[in-house]
């Protein structure tokens, strides 16, 4: 029967158990010792299953970005402000999660910088359509929709056919592969 926790030498708790009227530590150093190693490796186990994902998604960047540059070069505040994609100058651009962005004008560059998430495409570029069956593809910039504020691509004209034959269904499946597909 355990009385009380108190602690030890090494601020470890012990437990003490009574014995008639004494009371005797009933973990030894040793079993301390062993249970503090199994807490690290415990730990140290956890962590790096925490921090295994993370490893996974150096090897696929967050948003496709081919040659580095997002959106095949395209001004992503275009497919917004006038409504067409518009291809960015190399001399209008800034870096943003691991990609070169580039823009029209640098007023398109400021509008981005002030809220990249607002214009950056859902699934991180990738084909939406892809997203949705659980796998990644490119994307083609001239195909493409804005739904409830939101820029989707497509791989192609072909796929954005049917990517638009049932829009919202194909939204909910690629959420729920986004973004645990690029540790695959």
């Amino acid at each position: 029967m355990i009385e009380d926790c108190t602690p030890v030498h090494n601020g470890v708790m012990g437990v003490s158990v009574p014995v008639g009227n004494m009371h005797l530590e009933a973990l030894s150093k040793r079993t301390n010792e062993s249970r503090m190693l199994s807490r690290r490796s415990f730990l140290t186990s956890l962590s790096c299953i925490a921090f295994a994902p993370v490893v996974g998604a150096q090897e696929m960047p967050v948003f496709y970005a081919d040659d580095g540059v997002a959106v095949s070069g395209y001004d992503a505040v275009s497919y917004f402000k006038i409504g067409a994609p518009v291809p960015g100058r190399p001399d209008i651009a800034l870096m943003w999660k691991g990609a070169t962005w580039r823009f029209a004008s640098e007023e398109n560059r400021d509008r981005f910088e002030r809220n990249p998430r607002a214009f950056a495409p859902q699934f991180g570029g990738y084909c939406a359509y892809a997203m949705a069956k659980g796998t990644l593809s490119s994307t083609d910039p001239q195909a493409w929709q804005i739904v409830d504020g939101r820029l989707y691509l497509t791989h192609s004209e072909a796929i954005e056919r049917i990517w638009k034959q049932n829009v919202f269904q194909n939204i909910r499946e690629a959420e729920q592969h986004w973004p645990e597909v690029l540790y695959q």
